[in-house]
């Protein structure tokens, strides 16, 4: 991959291109990282209904029937994201994996229940419990300065 970077004073904003032979995987990942940083919401669908979603109050995203779902008070709606894209782009907003299939929001972390062998039990705000798989314990012990 090639950089350039052309300095224009009269330009008022900034423009980026992307020249590419095909859209591949490396493309996709890319334009996702590069995309809007301002990001606040998400779209949302249940039913025949689109929703704007509010990501801080997005509680967790998880897979389900070939789908990805955003759990938030309202309800639980389906994304057109694939999980690691989100977990990519919401890094930034305390979010973290913590198993194969599912996202968690730490900042809608009520408890963390540590008893369990091998693993850890997190109780989302609304009162849904997630567990972290062993693969992630070490990593979300990390995040959360365990």
């Amino acid at each position: 991959m090639e950089i350039e970077l052309r300095l224009e004073p009269e330009r008022e904003g900034i423009l980026l291109t992307v020249h590419a032979p095909a859209r591949t995987p490396e493309v996709e990942a890319l334009l996702a990282r590069l995309g809007s940083g301002d990001e606040k919401t998400l779209l949302g669908f249940q039913g025949g209904r689109v929703e704007m979603l509010e990501i801080a109050g997005i509680l967790r995203f998880y897979g389900e029937e070939k789908e990805v779902r955003a759990q938030t008070g309202k309800g639980v709606f389906t994304v057109r994201r694939r999980l690691y894209e989100l977990e990519e782009r919401l890094a930034r907003y305390e979010f973290a994996r913590i198993s194969h299939s599912e996202i968690v929001n730490l900042r809608q972390v009520a408890a963390l229940d540590l008893r369990l062998t091998g693993t850890i039990q997190l109780t989302l705000k609304d009162g849904t419990a997630c567990y972290v798989s062993r693969r992630y314990v070490k990593k979300i012990k990390e995040v959360l300065g365990l």
